[in-house]
């Protein structure tokens, strides 16, 4: 009885992170241009006020209150959906990184990572309330 073995060389997974990365930014960069363009031909009439600042509305101060508004075709929602696609960008990586080290049997980055990861989860969801 034979195990499957999955090889991760350091080539390798540099090469994943690296298309992982930019792949990311990419898909990124073109939803924030996908939902630019939406809102110019929406809000083409408005001009913005920056000398007083507005926070996010309240529709998007949580995901699944930001999906809806993708869903019904807010170009607003659909940039912010391209912001935490690049900010989910580096915690795929770190992600994927635990993942890799531990099919390379790397215990010590192992734990490198899953510590870095727990410090992006908490600073992504407590960080506001410090």
């Amino acid at each position: 009885m034979s195990t499957a073995h999955v090889s991760m060389d350091d080539k390798r997974i540099e090469r994943i992170i690296a298309t992982l990365l930019r792949a990311g930014v990419m898909l990124s960069a073109a939803v924030v241009l996908i939902g630019g363009l939406m809102y110019l031909h929406q809000e083409h009439a408005d001009l913005p006020q920056y000398h007083v600042f507005h926070s996010a509305d309240a529709p998007f101060r949580n995901l699944r209150s930001i999906l809806h508004s993708v869903w019904l075709g807010n170009s607003e929602a659909i940039i912010q959906t391209g912001i935490l696609v690049l900010i989910a960008t580096p915690v795929a990586r770190v992600l994927f990184s635990v993942i890799a080290f531990a099919l390379e049997g790397d215990r010590m980055y192992v734990v490198f990572s899953l510590t870095v990861l727990l410090i992006l989860f908490f600073s992504l969801f407590h960080g506001a309330a410090l």
